[in-house]
This record gives C-alpha cells, structure tokens and sequence, in this order.
C-alpha cells in the first residue's frame, strides 16, 4: 500500500430539468429508501434489486496491522445529497452550508459517505459494528501511527465535524470542532497519537460576501505571450470579484492542534487560505502552502500564487518559496520555481523538492529537466542539491534505513520510466539504475514497493537487511495475478513469496506484524466477495516454475463477508484472446447472462475505452481477471435482461506518442472489427445485434464507430467530448494544439461527420459536469448536429450529476435509457438487407 493511487419516453427528446420534491436534506446512508426525487424513470425490479444492493466494504489496515475497519461505501446516495447546492470556486465545489468539498478530488464524481463501518481485530478475526454518527455523512477515515484511534469527518446539518473512534468500537465527537475540507487535507495525526493537526473555521469569521450585480465588477484577463500553455486547468474557474471574494471566504482556515481525547484546541497563526498542511516526522514544524492574491480567472487554486513556508507552533514563519500565479504552464509541463515539497520520512524535519531545469517544458532539448533539493530544520542554510534527474522527476520514495531512497522519473515523450536508488546522505555516490521500463509495460512490470507507517506516522519502504518488498499486479497472458516478491537491493535479483492461484483473484494488503511470515491480503473469485485472508508462509517449493511462488503458504479467512447479489453469480464471464489484422495482441472480457446455453448467439454490447501505447508489444499485453467477483453497475446491468458482454475490449492507439492520434480513426476501426469477429467466431454473439457503449474517451469512441463502421446497430456514449476544435491545446495523449494538428482535430471528432450517423446514437450528460475537455455542450451540440442531418438520436442530460452519474435515481435513469435503447436498435432489431 503506497501514500503516494457512467428517460423519458420519446426519441429527441431533451431531459433538461427534473422538479425536485420538498424533501429535506436526507442522509447519505439512507440508500434507495430514502424518499424518492419525481421525474424519473425506473428501470425492471430484477434490475433494482441490484442497483440498490450494499456494496461489499473494503478494508483500511491500522498501522500497527492489528486491526482493520471495515468500510462499506453507499454507492448511490439521494439526489437530495447530490443536489445539495454548492459553488464552483477555482477548481473545487464547495457547499457553502457546511464547507463541505462538494466533489471529489478530481472533481469527476460526488464525495462519497459511509454506509456502514466495523472494526476487526486480525488475530481472533472478531468483528465489532461501529455506530455511525446518526443523520451525517461520515468519511476521511484514518488511523493513529499506534494504531489504538482512528479519526473521521462527520458532515451534519450544521459542520463538517471531527469524530474518533477506538477499536472497541466507541465513538465520539471532539469538542465542537467545525473543519473546513475545501482545500487539501483537513485533519491529520500527529506523531503522538493524541493530538490532531487540523484546519478549522475561523471564529467569528462573520457572513459570506454579498453577491449581486454592484459586487461583480469587470471580468479582466491579460496574457503576455510566450507560446503554447496548457489550457486545461479552466475547470470551474473563478468568473468576477465576487467569485474571488467568495473563495477567499469559503477557503479560509484556522490551523490548529486538538486533542483528541479533551478537544481542547490550540490555535496556530492567523487564519489564512490555506491549502497544504503537515507535520514533519518529529511533530515540531509544519509545511504550509498559503494561497495569497491575486487570484486567477484562468486557472485553478492549484496554480494560483502561493507562499510555502514552515511554521512553528506559535505561527512563527521561515519562509521557502513564494511563487507566482502558474498560468503559463506548457502543455503537458510543469510549473518553474520549486514545486512537490514533502518531508523526509525518516529525519525529523528534512524537506526535500524539485525544480525544473528546463522551463517546464518537454520539448526542450536539456541535459536534465529537474534538480532535486534538500533542506534540514532550522531552514536557514543553502539547500543541497542530492539528484539531477535526465526526465522528468516523479518523486522519492523514502526506505527505513537512513539515506536510502528510489528515485523515479518519468520520459513522457516516450511513455518510459526509470528508477534510482540514491544515497541522499552521501551526494558523492553516483544513483544506481534500478528499474528501467517502459510505462505502458505490464508484464515485466516488478511491482510497487511495500511501504509501513512509521512510529512518527510517515510513511517509508519497508527494509529487512538488504531487502525490500514489492507488490504488483501479476499481468499475463492468462489474465492478472498479483504477486509479492522479495527484491535485493544489492543484487537487484528478486524472489516470488506469494502470487495469486489461477482460479482467484488475491492480492497483497500488508504484512499483519513486524516478521515477514505471513500476509495479509485481499482475495475474491467469481462466486466469492472479497474477504481479508491471513497467510502464512511455509516451506521452499522446489523447482518453483518461472514466475511461481518459491514458497508454500496457507491461509485462514479473517473476514466473512456476504454476497450481496447472489442472483448475479448466474452470470459466467471467461477472458478471450485474439489479434488485430496487423499483428496486436488483444483481449476482452466476455460475460454472458443467466441461463446461457452454449452455442446459443445472442444479442451483445461492447464495452471499451480507448489507451493510448507507444509500442505494439505493450498494446498486446493482456489485462484484467476472469476471477474477480463480479459486480453490476451501468452498461453491465444490461447482462439481466440477456444481452452477452464484450467488456473492456482492448482498444490500443498505437505510435509515436507525439502523433500518434494520426492513425486513430484507422485503429480505432480495425480495433472493434477484432473484437466483434472474435466475439461472433466463439458461437456466443449474434454479429446482426451489436450494440457499443463508452464514457469519457470512450464516449468520442462510441459515436466514431457509429459513425465510421456498420458493425453496431446502436450506440450510448455517456459523457463523452465529441468536437476535439472545442479543446484545442490537447486531449489524452494529444500534446498537439488544434493549430499544429488541425486534420488530426477534425478526423477524430465525430461532430464532423454526423451526416454519417444512421446507427441510432443516444447521448447521456451530466448537467454539471467539470472536466474541460467534456463539458455539457458537447453533447447538446453533437445532438444538434446529428438531428439536423435527419439521424435517430436521444440526448438526456441528468440534472446536478457531473463527469461520473452519482445519485440512485441518475443510476436509476440510466439502467432505464440503455436498456430501452439497446432492446429497440439492437435486441429487436429488423434483420439488415442481405449484402
């Protein structure tokens, strides 16, 4: 475990507003029984019944691997939540009733809230159910470094809330401490397992700014020149003064120390608009990043000017670095000055940084693109300079034993990585190549390092002599078996403890104490939902084949989870293996629906999402398990109303990362021929009833195949960008701006060629959808564009839902949409005119 990892009832007709009930705000976890939003469509009960099924919980190990809580996560809230009001401010979604972060970090999707929690303890496997704080939203669980509490927010009527917990199940609130989680983290533990570093409300901080057309004034942006930059970044931007008046309300914290146990709280400094805090390893300093003015109306909070310092804990400042307003970053690039500043795991207060020795920009020619810098408490002297890395640097993993660290950076021009071990103590010692691969490798891929939670709560690779552990996904030609070995640093030779069996699907979690006897791991099967396993390692195997665990092991469930659907496990799944016509190795997952006979042909939907590789030996590495537990949710729920699967279809985009895009349309053809030929040539497909579906990118690939193939009879392409002209400085792996590319934009942008559509398309959006590169508009135009060339097609746009479909009764409309749509063009479909 590291720290640092997608109705209404007439064609054309536009869902554009729901009338929402008088309901009051209900929790989060009360599921699909909440009252119920009007003006929705429902799909069949077989399919209710699994949309509004518990969600197996998933597991956060304590720090002392005595102990785990057990999370299950409401999958679907209300759109009471997902309609709760809140304000788009500089990159982040804020409701301004209680501060809470409105989106998640990314802000493709709704945060998520806890549905139920217990404790477990790993030695006598007993499971204690931990009541959740009643009418809240509880997440942002995390544990003490001792591993005897854990703390989480509660968002109530009122405040977000801070709460503990202990593994005797008991819970309770700390003091009245109202958090603000707009920017960054808002609560962290110290090193000594009593004390919470946190960013507070301020006091008396009074009502927020008057909005009103007097409060706006201009609108001004400048630009300076200086070439290409990344346009990107304008997600939810800032519009006016009163927006820059409300940020800077809405985003200003206290800091503060609270005890855990009293709630006594410790005010540290003026309130500020504080995005980054944490602790150093010894508990004495804190890394702040303070955003100051003036804001920006063309980028977010992340780039805006801001001052890194350390504070001590009167909010006495050493100031680092005081930068300006990132507005100018090149495409693909990152911002000057230093940047990534984070603590030193292993030393009480060390922080370590990078800055980029070419501007930023990859298309410099330079001996290196970054330096990487060191700084010791009371940071006064120069910083020391222990790395200079050829690419770009992606950042330093710390190990147990003092000086030891892997370095990694990254090519993104040729999609490659390497990594370094380093001594930072002793700069003289030249970094030895570790690992040197390419990114888009899978098979040979060695893995992650396994890292602990140190008794100061930093996190660091775990060491034992010469030796650390990693932990990867085991890909193969038969499918994922995640594996952990035991690596050599000296020798740089590996040895395989544990890999997943061919008939499951298990995974390394941690080590359950301070030996390396025995696992902990995470393991499912088809039939079978995940549970937490302890296995303990035996004898050597000898003459252990190529790849194969060289050690016995046995295992003991600690966990009893039940199955949720069980009415699911009818449906069988198999991984398919095939070739694209010039030669590419590809795979997809084929389901078919309960009560399948074999050699029957069915009708069918392919399922895929376009990557992009920079050679065709990774674009053919197989990916993805048979023996995962499967679960239904969006397109695959269309399994229960008879429809086979071609799920996670391979569609590599294959060339030269910096054109690539070139041959997309040809690929992206040749592709999905592939795989319905192989999909009718196992007996199970019907090749006159396929239909495609894709989010995002899989979106601008479903309405491209509807638009340049005959192989489907209808698409769903569910919040997709279909005009790339609309994004001109890039897309994916695109870095070419619309200027240096124009043919490139205008091929692989089905909004051109909607003339061509004659395969019903139908078009779903979420109203408030952030991501820059698929706002709403683009599928309001593209259904302009094929309705006024006389194609069959269906846009409904689900209110308040952004990039990723949140709410039940969003989840309920879609289930509802794809399946009319698919039975009417694909499973009813008039038979085609024999060719």
């Amino acid at each position: 475990m590291a720290p640092s990892t997608f109705r209404v009832s007439r064609i054309a007709l536009v869902l554009t507003a729901v009338l929402l009930s008088t309901t009051t705000l209900a929790s989060a976890a009360d599921g699909p029984a909440s009252e119920r939003v009007s003006g929705y469509d429902l799909p069949p009960q077989y399919v209710l019944d699994v949309l509004h099924a518990p969600a197996p919980p998933r597991p956060i190990l304590s720090p002392t691997r005595g102990s785990a809580l057990l999370v299950s996560w409401v999958q679907y809230p209300s759109m009471t939540q997902v309609a709760e009001p809140f304000l788009k401010l500089a990159g982040v979604r804020v409701e301004p009733r209680t501060r809470r972060k409105h989106d998640t970090a990314g802000g493709y999707g709704v945060a998520q809230c806890a549905q139920t929690l217990s404790v477990v303890d790993i030695a006598t496997r007993h499971e204690t159910p931990i009541a959740l704080p009643a009418g809240g939203c509880a997440d942002g669980f995390t544990w003490s470094a001792d591993g005897a509490s854990f703390a989480f927010r509660n968002t109530s009527r009122d405040a977000v809330e801070l709460w503990t917990g202990a593994r005797d199940g008991s819970t309770h609130r700390v003091g009245d401490v109202r958090l603000n989680p707009m920017l960054g983290s808002s609560h962290r533990w110290a090193p000594d397992g009593k004390t919470l570093l946190v960013k507070l409300v301020p006091d008396n901080i009074g009502a927020p700014p008057a909005a009103g057309a007097a409060a706006e004034g201009p609108r001004i942006q400048e630009s300076s020149g200086g070439g290409e930059f990344s346009t990107y970044e304008a997600r939810d931007t800032l519009r006016n003064q009163a927006d820059a008046a409300l940020f800077e309300y809405y985003g200003t914290s206290q800091l503060a120390l609270v005890d855990a146990a009293g709630g006594a709280v410790t005010r540290i400094g003026a309130p500020a608009v504080l995005s980054d805090v944490s602790l150093s390893p010894d508990g004495e300093h804190i890394l702040v990043t303070s955003i100051r003015k003036p804001y920006s109306y063309s980028v977010t909070y992340g780039r805006f000017a801001n001052d890194v310092e350390v504070w001590d804990h009167t909010g006495n400042a050493t100031p680092l670095a005081k930068l300006p307003i990132a507005d100018h970053v090149p495409i693909h690039g990152v911002p000057t000055g230093p940047r990534d500043h984070e603590w030193r795991a292993t030393e009480p207060a060390t922080l370590v940084w990078a800055e980029a020795l070419d501007g930023g920009d990859w298309k410099t020619t330079v001996p290196a693109r970054d330096k990487v810098l060191m700084q010791s408490a009371p940071f006064t002297a120069n910083p020391v300079e222990i790395a200079r890395t050829e690419q770009r640097y992606e950042g330093i993993d710390w190990s147990e034993r003092r000086g030891v660290a892997l370095l990694q950076e990254y090519d993104d021009n040729r999609h490659w990585r390497r990594t370094f071990l380093i001594d930072a103590d002793h700069t003289e010692t030249k970094p030895r190549l570790i690992w040197d691969l390419s990114s888009d490798e899978s098979y040979n891929d060695p893995g992650q390092p396994v890292y602990r939670i140190l008794p100061n709560g930093q996190w660091s690779i775990r060491q034992k002599g010469d030796t650390i552990f990693l932990s990867g996904g085991g890909a193969s030609t038969a499918g994922d078996r995640p594996f952990l070995d035991s690596f050599d640093l000296r020798t740089g030779k590996s040895r395989r403890l544990f890999r997943s069996s061919k008939d499951a699907f298990e995974y390394f979690v941690s080590f359950p104490n301070d030996s390396t006897d025995a696992l902990l791991t995470w393991r499912q099967t088809p039939s079978e939902p995940p549970n937490l396993m302890l296995r303990t390692l035996g004898a050597p195997v000898p003459n252990a084949p190529t790849g194969e665990a060289t050690v016995a092991s046995t295992a003991r469930a600690i966990t009893q989870i039940p199955d949720p659907t069980p009415a699911v496990r009818a449906i069988k799944k198999r991984l398919v293996t095939y070739k694209r016509k010039d030669g590419v190795e590809l795979s997809f997952t084929l389901y078919t629906p309960p009560g399948y006979k074999e050699g029957t042909r069915v009708p069918a939907i392919l399922y895929a999402y376009p990557l992009d590789y920079a050679n065709s030996k990774t674009a053919g590495q197989v990916s993805g398990s048979e023996q995962t537990f499967t679960r239904l949710g969006d397109y695959r729920l269309l399994l229960l109303s008879g429809y086979a699967l071609i799920d996670n279809a391979a569609f590599p985009i294959v060339g030269d990362p910096k054109k690539a895009y070139d041959t997309y349309i040809d690929q992206l053809v040749d592709d999905a021929q592939a795989a319905v030929d192989k999909a009718v040539e196992l007996g199970v497909v019907d090749r006159d009833r396929i239909g495609v579906t894709g989010h995002s990118h899989g979106a601008l690939m479903t309405a491209n195949l509807v638009a340049h193939t005959d192989l489907f009879r209808a698409g769903v392409a569910t919040s997709g960008a279909y005009n790339k002209t609309l994004t001109p400085f890039g897309f994916q792996n695109e870095s070419r701006s619309v200027w240096n590319a124009q043919d490139v934009y205008l091929k692989v942008s089905p909004y051109f060629f909607a003339n061509k559509m004659k395969a019903p398309l139908l078009l779903v959006h979420g109203s408030d959808d952030a991501n820059p590169g698929t706002t709403p508009l683009q599928s309001e135009q593209l259904f302009q564009a094929v309705r006024g060339n006389g194609g069959v097609v269906r846009l409904v746009m689900l209110p308040h839902e952004p990039h990723w479909y949140a709410s039940m009764e969003s989840n309920e409309q879609l289930a509802y949409e794809e399946l009319r749509w698919f039975d009417k063009y694909v499973k009813n479909a008039e038979p085609r005119p024999q060719k």
